[in-house]
Formats: structure tokens, sequence, C-alpha cells
């Protein structure tokens, strides 16, 4: 009865250890024959994968240049239909935006990516999304009322009221706009910024009013001075004789009686004008003896 127990169990074990040592031994022909599976068709998938990079690259590349020719097309038709220049280079930046848009899609397709998928995760995240890209989606509105409403114009010279940013206006873009200061800086403006701020635009008119101020003595002679500045601005070739011109007593300061002279001048002369006038005015008064004083500060010492 024992040999017969001892026989069964040893007949057990053994049959369990014939057991896994053939699940062992099929799990390694199957484990290799993935793999010399894998190996086999690599070569084959890293030509396919490689030919769709290529045919992706060429058709990014034809792409771009379909791109460049809307564009070109655009902005020629919009040329011939007097469009204004800020219009057709808001216009430009948003469609050059799309078309690119849209070309990674269709690259992105032929990769085996679903554009309707895409599409809908995006949808399903349309909240975060929109909070993240709030600013852009506020210069691109903002952007749109500037064309809209035309507070300004590409080549007008304009002044941002809130940070004092001025310059001429050299683009329209589709989140930005640009200007070129007189030192040919270019100063970079969010459209949201510049349309939820005031703005003084200063060639919205062909002409400009010019005002030099300079002090003079309490001591010197004021009727002299005022004819002297009255000659100068009268023989300038930038004023406008056409416009009105004064020159009057502006303020009578701690230190100086300030005159004013108040003469208009055409937008492209303004900055050449007032500093040639007011190295003009300096020079005549020291050559005719009118004195343009320090700031003065009288102590008076009272003895008790």
């Amino acid at each position: 009865m024992l040999d017969n127990i001892l026989t069964n169990k040893v007949t057990v074990g053994l049959a369990e250890t014939i057991v896994d040592n053939i699940s062992e031994e099929v799990n390694n022909n199957i484990n290799m024959g993935v793999i010399e599976k894998f190996l086999q068709e690599l070569p084959e998938k890293a030509l396919q994968i490689g030919i769709r990079v290529v045919f992706a690259a060429i058709f990014f590349l034809i792409g771009v240049q379909v791109i460049k020719l809307i564009r070109k097309i655009l902005k020629k038709s919009l040329h011939h239909a007097n469009a204004d220049k800020g219009v057709i280079q808001f216009l430009d930046s948003f469609v050059k935006a799309s078309l690119y848009v849209i070309l990674v899609f269709v690259i992105a397709n032929s990769f085996g990516l679903d554009a309707t998928s895409v599409v809908a995760v995006l949808g399903s995240a349309g909240v975060a999304i929109g909070l993240a890209i709030q600013g852009s989606l506020s210069n691109f509105a903002g952007g749109v009322i500037i064309l809209l409403v035309k507070p300004f114009r590409v080549g007008d010279y304009i002044i941002e009221d809130n940070k004092k940013n001025e310059g001429v206006v050299s683009a329209i873009e589709l989140f930005y706009t640009k200007l070129i200061t007189a030192d040919e800086k270019v100063i970079v403006l969010p459209n949201g910024t510049l349309a939820n701020t005031s703005i003084t635009n200063v060639t919205a008119t062909y002409k400009r009013r010019l005002d030099i101020h300079v002090g003079i003595s309490y001591s010197a002679d004021l009727r002299k001075a005022k004819k002297v500045m009255e000659e100068l601005i009268q023989n300038d070739e930038a004023v406008l004789k056409d416009q009105e011109m004064l020159v009057v007593v502006e303020e009578l300061g701690n230190s100086a009686v300030v005159l004013s002279a108040k003469i208009w001048v055409k937008n492209e002369d303004y900055f050449a004008a007032k500093w040639r006038l007011n190295e003009t005015v300096k020079l005549r008064f020291d050559e005719v003896g009118i004195e343009i004083p320090y700031d003065q500060l009288d102590v008076h010492i009272r003895k008790e």
C-alpha cells in the first residue's frame, strides 16, 4: 500500500515536471517566433515608414508653395479692390495660419491619425483650451475691432496712452500690431490691448501743431523776445503760413517767463521743425542778448 502511494506521488511529480518543461519550451518557441517575425518584418516596416516620411516631407514642401501662391493671389486681389493695407495684412495672417493648420492635419491623417477623433477631443477639451488661449482670442478679436472701427491705419503715427508706446504703424497682423519708433526700434503691441485702451492718432489729419517753449529771464526785454520768435517762425520753411501762428506768454514760472510759439506743420515735418527751431531760438537769443536762465532759488535770511 505504501509502495503504491509513493509510486503515485513520483508519477504525479514527474508529470508536473514534464508539463512545466513543455510549457516553458512552448513559451520560448512562441517568444522566439514573435521576435523572429518582428525582426523579419522590421526592414519592410521601416521602409514603409521611411517612404511615408519622405512623401510627407514632399507634400509639406508642395503645400508651403501652394499656401504662398494662395496668399499672393489673395493680396493681389485685395490690392486691386483698394483694400486698406491693415486689412490686407490681417487677412493674410489669418489665411496663412488657417492653411498651415489644414496642411498639418492632412499630413497627420496620412500617418493614420484620425482628424475626426482629434476634433472630437479638442471639442471636449474646449473649455480648457479656451482658458489657455483666451489671450490669443482676445488679441484676435481686438484685431477685428481695429479693422472694423479703424482708429488707425498702417502708416499712422499713434501713441498708446496706457504705457506711452508710440511710433508709426508698420503692420496690423493676426494677434499683434507693430510700431516703428523714430529711432527705428520695433514695438510689438497685442491687438487686445490696443482695442481696450485709449489711443492718440497723431496723424489723423495732414497737419500737426508744434509748440516751441522757451524761458527768458524776468529782466529780459519781453517784447523784443516775442518779436525775435515771431520772425524765426515766419521765416522757417516748414511752418504752414496759411495757418494761425502765435507767440504767447505761456507761464510766469519760478525762474523764467515762459514764451510759447504755437505753429502748424505737416506731419512729416514735425520732428525736423521742432529740433531746428529749438536750436535756432537758442542761437538767436544768444546773439541779441536775451538770457535763458537756469532754475533759480532765492533764499532770504531774516535776523531777529
